[in-house]
């Protein structure tokens, strides 16, 4: 009942993926980063090489997993309770992405901590068509769309708190493989949502961006909707998405069009003396 590292996602993948595939809702984060990791080899994220663990129970089953990328911080997949304790004496964690109960449990270990970030995962269950329809129509967007596509990205990035170093990166490979929609209103671009490539069974939306200047006219729902349909339509069993909890827009937006909450996950991080209350 040990964990076990390893930076090889081919050793990783065999030892965990039938784990995770049973329940890729939970785990959709460790599938679409290990789907990476095999796209573009060891260095897809950073300079770092990958730590990627897991961890066994008394009946041999792998029963927890975690994957770290440098310079983003590990994030587990689901985990059972009693593989934590072995966790924290085998890699000494000061951040974590996980999910509420996990990152909790974790954190009560820890002098203090803080929140950095609270996302929802939600599900789509019927998916609701927008009313009323904004003006416009969706578009695939294509490789004559880089400049705007990556400006877009950075620009989510810094909005949600996050590192824009592969947005070049994310923008090719989402536009090579038809990943990523525009909505269009007089011909020009005012939103855009990604989907990622369908891992047992499921499709992650994300990002979603619309330009401040185009805000509150319904183009993110709309192209959501849009997203969602084309995966189910193409064979997605589970279409998922993450939203800032601290973002309550998002949230009624998604919520509007047929998304469900799923879980919560905590992005936390370790500090030297209890956080005070405010």
């Amino acid at each position: 009942m040990a964990w076990t590292f390893t930076d090889d996602v081919d050793v990783f993948l065999e030892a965990a993926g039938a784990s995770l595939a049973a329940r890729p809702a939970e785990n959709t984060l460790v599938l679409t980063v290990t789907a990476a990791l095999r796209r573009g080899g060891p260095h897809a994220y950073g300079g770092s090489a990958p730590l990627l663990g897991w961890w066994r129970g008394a009946d041999g089953e792998v029963a927890g997993t975690l994957v770290q990328t440098p310079p983003f911080r590990p994030l587990l997949g689901t985990v059972a309770p009693e593989a934590l304790a072995p966790l924290a004496a085998a890699l000494p964690l000061t951040e974590i992405n996980a999910d509420r109960a996990t990152a909790e449990a974790l954190a009560a270990t820890w002098p203090g901590h803080r929140v950095d970030q609270e996302q929802r995962l939600y599900r789509l269950e019927t998916l609701v068509p927008p009313s009323p329809t904004p003006s416009g129509r969706p578009r695939d967007a294509t490789a004559a769309d880089r400049e705007l596509l990556v400006r877009w990205y950075l620009a989510f990035a810094d909005q949600v708190g996050q590192s824009g170093q592969n947005a070049e990166r994310m923008v090719d490979e989402r536009t090579a493989s038809g990943g990523l929609t525009l909505w269009e209103d007089g011909g020009v671009p005012v939103s855009m949502a990604g989907a990622s490539p369908r891992i047992a069974g499921t499709v992650r939306i994300g990002p979603v961006y619309t330009p401040a200047e185009h805000r509150g006219r319904g183009y993110a729902a709309a192209v959501t909707a849009q997203v969602a349909r084309a995966a189910r339509e193409a064979g997605a069993q589970e279409v998922l998405l993450f939203t800032d909890l601290a973002n309550p827009t998002s949230n009624g937006v998604y919520q509007r069009i047929g998304f469900r909450t799923l879980s919560d996950r905590l992005l936390i991080s370790a500090v030297e003396e209890p956080v005070t209350p405010g």
